[in-house]
Formats: structure tokens, sequence, C-alpha cells
């Protein structure tokens, strides 16, 4: 693996799913590593209509050509009411309609962290489930509990020693495929 491409599935700009993000591309040694920041890359709902109309924005077809350049994704989802967010569904959306196998090839550390002791482990589970339908292989998958007990935005870094070690050997895990 040489060039990965990093992201939140979130556009907050408090988002801690991004804070997890870059947190975990600090780890990453001797690889490009391109962070994308989501919370500037807006996209309207999408519809069969706003398609016709207004085609694919240059950030999508950006996007999606940087994602096919790269060898492997870090991804890291929100959860809204046990599900991923509508922001990042929509995206997968807009991305699947540009090119149907967007995501092929490309191997997947596949994140989630939110306040909850559940650690946004229901959107983990439908987007490990998503993605390999766009040619995604989710090599494996890391879960961060109540964020602000195991996390330090400041530091940017997990504070609990078992969970920044199970992370730790995920990342390698990816690193390694």
């Amino acid at each position: 693996m040489e060039k990965i491409i990093a992201f939140a599935g979130s556009n907050s700009s408090k988002s801690i799913n991004f804070q997890l993000v870059k947190y975990t591309v600090s780890l990453i040694e001797g690889l490009s590593v391109d962070t994308l920041d989501m919370s500037e890359m807006p996209f309207p709902i999408y519809s069969e209509d706003e398609e016709r109309k207004e085609g694919f924005k240059n950030a999508l077809v950006e996007l999606v050509n940087d994602i096919q350049d790269s060898d492997g994704l870090v991804i890291s989802v929100n959860e809204h009411n046990g599900n991923m967010s509508a922001y990042f569904k929509n995206l997968i959306d807009w991305m699947s309609r540009f090119n149907r196998n967007f995501l092929e090839g490309k191997k997947i550390f596949l994140m989630s962290t939110s306040e909850g002791k559940f650690g946004a482990s229901k959107s983990l589970e439908a987007t490990s489930l998503l993605l390999p339908r766009f040619g995604g292989e989710v090599i494996t998958t890391f879960s961060l509990p109540s964020y602000s007990k195991h996390f330090s935005a400041s530091d940017l870094k997990i504070t609990d020693e078992a969970l920044s070690k199970e992370h730790q050997d995920k990342l390698n895990q990816f690193l390694e495929a």
C-alpha cells in the first residue's frame, strides 16, 4: 500500500469522527496520506432530477478520482438514530451514480466513534455491509465508545490503554493487507 485517502463520514466542522481519523493517520509512517475534511464538501441531496439537471460536481468527480488512485481508505462514520448519517449515505449515493464500482480494489479500515457506550457500532455495521457492494474490501473495523471518556482531543490520542492497543493492532492489520 502506497497511497491512502482518509476522511470522516460527517460534514460537521466539529466532527469527533474526523478527530479519530486525524489521530489514526498520525500513526501512519512512510505512506502518502491525503486527509479530507468533508465539512468543506457539501453535496445536494441526491435525486435523479438533480443529476439530470446539474450533473456531477467537480468536487465529486475529483473525490472519486482520488479514491480510485489510492490503494486504501481510512474512514470513520458517525451515527444518527442508529444508522449512518444522511450526509455519508448521500455521498455514497452520488459516488455510486458517477461510478458504480468506485471502491473497486480498495482496502478499507472502517472506524466509528460516538459519545455513547456503543461507539456508533450500528452505523459501523451498516457501513461495513454497504461498502463491499461498490467493490471495497473492509479489512477491519474499530469502534471507540464514549469518545470524551476515551479520547483526548487536545492531545489527539486514545487515552484508554486497551482501546489504544486494539486500535493500533487494527491499523497494523489494515496496513499489512
